[in-house]
């Protein structure tokens, strides 16, 4: 008798130990990262809306952070004003590993087909679905709803200290800026524009040559 009722305590201490003890098995990576982004904060410096806490490469893509190693990815307003309207957008499979730097996605726009670059190293895990089927939503809502895709960057703050971040994203834009402008003006004098604001779909509205030119020098192609 006495046999049984140890046996019987032992199932009844294992029992509870599981059910309220366990640890939660953890969310498919999936369903981590497809929540809706955060409105971001943003900071007005220097007539430059900056989002805060985002990190920006110097091809134009931009990183923030969500949860321990997931970084969200999209492009910037300076592409997004660059570029116009896109028409068609390739972004690499979930499951492939994209080095920092490396192209994480490949679009149409303005008759010309270019990379976008991944601005940290990671796993892609998620992609925003809307923005494969609205491609425009990318440069409408650049910093939001916009948004490409999600990696899962293990190395996410080694990669951080190649970007852009806080005080010295402003200057960098209006560098940016100032770059664009000298180059249209001396491509095409009728392009140059005053008070330091990119004109709209400028690779819409220049010639072959200083397209390619200005793919190379903006998005490092």
């Amino acid at each position: 008798m006495s046999i049984l009722f140890v046996l019987l305590t032992f199932i009844i201490v294992m029992t509870v130990n599981y059910f309220y003890f366990r640890t939660p098995a953890p969310l498919p990576a999936e369903l981590e990262v497809l929540a809706r982004p955060k409105v971001p904060i943003m900071n007005k410096e220097h007539g430059f809306t900056i989002p805060k806490d985002y990190g920006f490469h110097p091809g134009h893509t931009w990183v923030m952070r969500e949860g321990d190693d997931n970084a969200r990815v999209g492009l910037d307003s300076f592409a997004a004003d660059l570029i116009g309207k896109i028409e068609h957008m390739d972004i690499i499979s979930p499951g492939r590993w994209v080095r920092q730097g490396q192209p994480l996605v490949h679009l149409q726009a303005a008759g010309v087909s270019f990379d976008l670059l991944s601005p940290v190293e990671g796993v892609v895990v998620a992609l925003n679905k809307d923005v494969l089927d609205h491609p425009e939503l990318a440069t409408a809502d650049p910093y939001k709803d916009g948004w490409i895709a999600t990696l899962k960057s293990p190395d996410l703050p080694t990669n951080q200290k190649n970007l852009l971040h806080g005080s010295m994203v402003a200057p960098w834009m209006h560098y940016n800026v100032s770059r664009l402008n000298s180059a249209l003006t001396a491509m095409n004098p009728a392009l140059a524009q005053d008070g330091g604001v990119p004109l709209e779909q400028v690779l819409t509205r220049v010639e072959p040559n200083t397209r390619q030119k200005l793919l190379k020098d903006f998005f490092l192609n």
